[in-house]
């Protein structure tokens, strides 16, 4: 029996990762300290999907270890001897990262280190994941020619109507903290993959969403905005008259590629991982659309300030990945990732 190493299990990418090699036939082990309770509070809180995952996959064993105690983390990777590792666990909030940089740095940055040279010293031989973002890119999108629609913000050129390519440059922009301590990791894994060729790949993820997120203000955007819908909560727009854009792509087709890469691994690449421009929707449109499946109108207010080195309009360009794997694709459209997500907040709040 393989067996797989996945950080951060308890979070939306990590849990989506274990159920789905756990029912490839996987031995699973996951690694989550739940600090998302630490940074967002209960709300953030992930012991529900730890306990789940338990209950449901035989094959699937949690451990409560932080990413940041390097020895341990050494330790733990040579005595589990792991065939692959998925590495997910990150502080992922803009807003946090500006209030504890330190924490922030420590976690993206210093524990992607640890988990990488903790798999060096074990073996070179081992694919390595990462779950990098496109807050790499900084606020460099911003930069390119847009036109305002109705609804959203698009692309003005022609070039860059199938989203951002993976050759955008990530230098000499505004990136927040979160992700300045993204591109540190993103660049580490590349330099692993490189330098001692290594079997890794950075993952930029766009807005990565299901319905086993637990969205939150600071992050989430999808699933918090289907949680104020469903709970009749006001949700706060911040900017760019609502109109800022994301392409989205759900848990289960990120968990897909992973399964594919890791089929047949290459060293030090990058994709961009999104929903592409089929699934890409604005706020506004967002609102339209959870509307129209939940029957109730959304409440909202607007604060004209946006959220420094937030994107206008991000979409990912999907052809490498494509070209790449070319068995894999997107099979979630937005009203069916809307729909899962709302029905699992309903059942949440009974």
């Amino acid at each position: 029996m393989k067996k797989l190493l996945v950080t951060g299990s308890a979070g939306l990418i990590g849990s989506e990762v274990v159920a789905h090699f756990a029912l490839l036939g996987w031995k699973v082990i996951g690694l989550d300290s739940n600090m998302r309770a630490d940074f967002f509070g209960p709300a953030g809180d992930t012991t529900w999907n730890s306990r789940r995952l338990q209950e449901q996959h035989q094959n699937y064993s949690h451990h409560h270890l932080d990413i940041r105690s390097r020895d341990a983390i050494i330790d733990f990777i040579k005595e589990i001897a792991p065939d692959a590792i998925v590495h997910t666990a990150a502080q992922p909030s803009h807003d946090l990262a500006a209030s504890r940089p330190f924490d922030d740095f420590d976690v993206n940055a210093v524990g992607t280190l640890n988990l990488l040279e903790a798999t060096r010293r074990y073996s070179t031989q081992i694919p390595f994941v990462y779950l990098s973002t496109n807050k790499v890119y900084g606020d460099t999108p911003n930069h390119l020619n847009l036109i305002e629609k109705n609804k959203r913000w698009d692309y003005a050129d022609a070039d860059y109507y199938d989203g951002i390519r993976e050759s955008f440059s990530i230098d000499q922009s505004k990136h927040s903290i979160f992700g300045a301590s993204k591109v540190a990791g993103d660049v580490m894994v590349q330099e692993y993959g490189r330098y001692f060729n290594m079997p890794t790949c950075c993952l930029r993820g766009g807005c990565l969403t299901g319905p086993n997120h637990s969205g939150v203000e600071l992050h989430g955007f999808l699933s918090y905005l289907i949680k104020c819908n469903a709970e009749g909560i006001i949700y706060k727009i911040y900017g760019y008259k609502g109109k800022q854009v994301r392409d989205n792509i759900h848990s289960h087709d990120v968990a897909c590629f992973i399964e594919e890469f890791l089929k047949s691994p290459r060293s030090a690449e990058v994709y961009n991982l999104g929903g592409g421009r089929s699934n890409s929707i604005s706020i506004l449109e967002a609102f339209a659309l959870i509307s129209e499946i939940s029957g109730k109108e959304m409440q909202y207010e607007y604060h004209d300030q946006n959220r420094s080195g937030d994107h206008i309009c991000y979409i990912s360009n999907l052809d490498k990945m494509k070209q790449h794997y070319p068995y894999w694709n997107i099979t979630k459209d937005l009203h069916t990732i809307f729909t899962e997500i709302y029905m699992s907040w309903k059942q949440r709040i009974r």
